[in-house]
């Protein structure tokens, strides 16, 4: 094997199990490799994968083994069907741990999409996969994935992906489906700080900071133990301005502050929207375990920075890889093709050198080689 060629992805997977019995006739490396290199540049399916195979196959000769050539796109769908999802998760998430560090108050946003059309029959859709991510803001990468027993039911996959993860010092923002004692927990024991939204879900908790907020409002804040941030940007007619006040006294929340584990701060945004002359209002409220030394413009930055998940994951994975159009149901296909779908965003992410978007990354790399092991060793 060509050494220049050796790809560091691909053999952060070495250690996969292969699903299939002793004779098979394709190596697990090989299968592994095509199709990532093949989902890197371009290809949205399994016919896709192999007919990348077969284009690139003196190329990929090189340093693959291929005993029997490039394998059919049945065996790349039977083969990614049937690979257990906990171990490519494992080493994918062996892999981010040598890219990103999650120390010094990193900012990791655990949301969840569905692959929309990843069920079996139009008129029963309860076996759509959704997945529920935690996002490296600042990197711009997914650290981790799970799936979720369907839509509604992301609770248990928040809490199977803070059992995988060692927090060690980030910060990690929920919407208000998280915002639970028991996740509140699970992310200080893994050594996280929390940012968690209230809603009506939480309906004293949510009521409560209601009044204290209305109340602190109505003195201007005077005499309370608070920061102030905000800021204004717009465009295209736009114009959104965000207020945030952050109060450190969690016994404004009375017997509820004893509920929530490790709570020391409460906070209110405020976004005001003005569109063509049109103005709307809407306050939303957190708590957190961050103490007074995470002043309001941080804090704004971690809530803002959540939101990022939409436009830098979800929105490139639907736009660029057109994650919402694939019909890929059989087994863990989808699941494991929309794996390896975020190891090639975050490896095209990782590339400084091209000056382009997502999309135009992926074709250079069916262009050209070179660059594709670049992106690979990224």
């Amino acid at each position: 094997m060509d050494a220049t060629a050796t790809a560091k992805i691909p053999c952060a997977f070495t250690q996969m199990p292969d699903p299939r019995r002793n004779n098979a006739r394709h190596k697990l490396m090989d299968i592994l490799t095509i199709a990532l290199f093949a989902v890197t540049c371009g290809a949205d399916g399994w016919a896709a994968v192999a007919e990348y195979g077969r284009a690139k196959f003196s190329w990929l000769a090189t340093f693959l083994e291929l005993p029997h050539g490039i394998p059919s796109h049945d065996t790349f769908g039977d083969v990614f069907a049937k690979l257990q999802p906990e171990a490519f998760e494992h080493c994918f998430m062996q892999w981010m741990k040598k890219m990103v560090q999650l120390s010094g108050g990193k900012l990791v946003a655990i949301d969840g999409k569905s692959l929309r059309r990843s069920f079996e029959h139009g008129w029963d859709k309860s076996g759509m996969a959704h997945m529920v991510s935690a996002f490296v803001a600042s990197n711009r990468m997914v650290f981790a994935q799970v799936k979720t027993e369907g839509k509604g039911k992301e609770l248990s996959a928040i809490e199977q992906l803070l059992k995988l993860l060692d927090l060690n010092g980030a910060v990690v923002t929920i919407d208000a489906l998280g915002c639970q004692k028991h996740i509140a927990q699970d992310i200080l024991d893994a050594g996280g700080q929390y940012l968690l939204q209230v809603k009506d879900n939480q309906p004293a908790l949510h009521q409560k900071l209601q009044v204290v907020f209305a109340e602190a409002r109505l003195e201007r804040f005077i005499g309370w133990e608070h920061d102030y941030f905000t800021q204004s940007d717009g465009d295209h007619g736009r114009i959104e301005t965000r207020r945030l006040w952050v109060c450190w006294d969690r016994s404004l929340l009375g017997e509820l502050a004893q509920q929530w584990p490790g709570i020391k701060s409460l906070v209110l945004v405020e976004r005001t929207r003005e569109v063509n002359g049109q103005t709307s209002v809407e306050l939303s409220y957190y708590i957190s375990s961050l103490d007074r030394r995470t002043r309001a413009k941080r804090l704004t930055q971690y809530v803002r920075g959540h939101w990022s998940v939409e436009n830098n994951l979800h929105w490139q994975l639907d736009v660029s890889f057109r994650e919402d159009e694939r019909r890929i149901r059989k087994g863990h296909g989808a699941e494991n093709f929309s794996r390896l779908c975020r190891i090639a965003l975050n490896l095209l992410k990782s590339e400084p050198t091209a000056k382009v978007g997502v999309a135009i990354k992926r074709q250079k790399c069916g262009w050209d080689n070179d660059y594709l092991l670049k992106v690979v060793n990224a």
